[in-house]
Order: structure tokens, then C-alpha cells, then sequence
């Protein structure tokens, strides 16, 4: 079950909440009990090491057209 983290503007505790996706909008009490909480928006750290051989985005070293998405569906 996805995980939400909210902020109590009453507070300013921060707290997440298990809950369906279907329900991911409806509001969420702080566990104080306040009722004025805010939903945060979710970050997802993407971490890895830059290989020596793998060219730079858009220097060219790596055939396919370039750009943002390979010469794909950019004109």
C-alpha cells in the first residue's frame, strides 16, 4: 500500500499515512489531532556513477540524433 507524507500546518509535524491510491487525496489528521494538514509532493532519489565510456547527454557521442529524447519524436 503506497505511502503519503503530509504536514500539519497547525504544528509543523511532518507524518505519512498508509492508504489506497484511490484514497490518496482525502485529508489526514495530524496525530495531535489537528485537521490542518497539507499533502507533500514525493521525491524519488535516482543515484548511479557516470561511466567513462557513456558520452554526455548531447555531445553527440552516442549516434541516434541527440536531443531530449534520442531523435525519437523531436523535430
Amino acid at each position: 500500500m503506497p505511502r503519503y507524507e503530509y504536514r500539519c500546518r497547525t504544528c509543523g509535524d511532518t507524518f505519512e499515512v498508509s492508504r489506497p491510491m484511490a484514497q490518496s487525496a482525502d485529508p489526514a489528521d495530524c496525530p495531535a489531532g489537528h485537521d490542518d494538514t497539507v499533502k507533500l509532493l514525493s521525491t524519488v532519489a535516482v543515484g548511479g556513477t557516470k561511466s567513462a565510456s557513456a558520452p554526455a547527454p548531447g555531445s553527440g557521442g552516442g549516434g541516434g540524433g541527440g536531443g531530449c529524447c534520442g531523435g525519437g519524436c523531436c523535430g
